[in-house]
């Protein structure tokens, strides 16, 4: 069970006369690595691509809920569901949306749709538990815990994924999400932005602070940032350009792990200085191997491990 998952195989399913709208769809969707296919609506149309792990739907929310509302299990194992009308107006997730809905309404945006999003972290702003999972390339050990790891998300208490180095045994209560990381790549790349930097600027930053600390970029695990950046398009696309997972934390988190060099993001907005502090938040031994740099004055980057 991982994060929120990666969509491999989505079928859009639509009336013939969306056809058009769902091919346009279809087209938007496709990525490496997944299928993409456009599946014209018939009866029993939504059990027979069931073990798709995203459908979108091409009609009205009602419809689907209907048709779906006897297939549903458990959201770990079902797919990821979108609703979204045939002008394009809003895409709607209406199940699994921690688990790969959001992300999927999230790329509809590239057809015009607005993303009505509801799931209580993405509602405020704030990165959901299964999210933070996938960023760090981490399985999700204790699914049924995430309900109250996101609840302490919404009331910023959740604080940084604590790591634990084996072999030991961990007796933990139900309330704790235990992630299980793949790999060894262990640097950060604690990044500020200036709102609408774009991710051409992003990608050369992050390069350019890995060369002058003589590290490669196989190295890093992931990029990190404060919840006020989480939705930057530009920090988002080249962190997925580069294959990373982009973390982020909450204030009070950072004010905890608050860097050595002077910020004006202080000043400016009350938040520590982003860049230092998410590194710092993030790495595993909390510690700054690098202090913030910036580039174009649009970018700080520092890295932590």
């Amino acid at each position: 069970m991982t994060g929120e998952s990666e969509a491999d195989s989505v079928a859009v399913i639509a009336f013939e006369r969306d056809t058009e709208a769902a091919t346009e769809i279809a087209t938007a969707l496709e990525a490496p690595g997944r299928t993409v296919e456009h599946v014209e609506y018939a009866e029993g149309v939504f059990e027979a691509v069931w073990d798709r792990d995203a459908i979108v739907a091409v009609m009205a929310s009602g419809i689907v809920v209907r048709k779906i509302a006897p297939l549903l299990e458990d959201k770990w194992t079902d797919p990821a569901v979108v609703a979204i009308d045939g002008d394009h107006t809003w895409s709607l997730p209406l199940v699994g949306g921690h688990h790969g809905a959001n992300r999927l309404a999230a790329e509809l945006t590239a057809v015009g749709a607005v993303p009505a999003v509801t799931t209580a972290t993405e509602a405020a702003g704030k990165q959901a538990v299964e999210g933070r999972a996938e960023a760090l390339d981490a399985t999700i050990e204790t699914p049924d815990s995430t309900v109250a790891t996101n609840l302490a998300v919404l009331r910023e208490a959740l604080g940084p994924v604590e790591r634990l180095e084996g072999p030991r045994a961990v007796l933990v209560d139900e309330d704790v999400t235990v992630l299980r990381q793949s790999g060894d790549a262990d640097l950060v790349l604690g990044t500020g932005c200036r709102a609408e930097t774009d991710a051409e600027t992003c990608k050369q930053a992050w390069l350019a602070a890995l060369e002058a600390a003589d590290r490669e970029l196989s190295e890093v695990a992931f990029v990190a940032t404060g919840d006020l950046k989480a939705q930057e398009p530009g920090l988002r696309e080249a962190a997925a350009d580069l294959d990373l997972g982009l973390v982020t934390f909450e204030r009070e988190t950072l004010e905890d792990f608050e860097g050595p060099s002077p910020s004006k993001a202080r000043e400016l907005t009350g938040w520590p200085g982003i860049a230092e502090a998410s590194a710092l938040a993030g790495g595993h031994d909390h510690e700054l191997l690098a202090e913030k740099r910036q580039f174009e004055d649009q970018v700080t980057v520092a890295i932590g491990r």
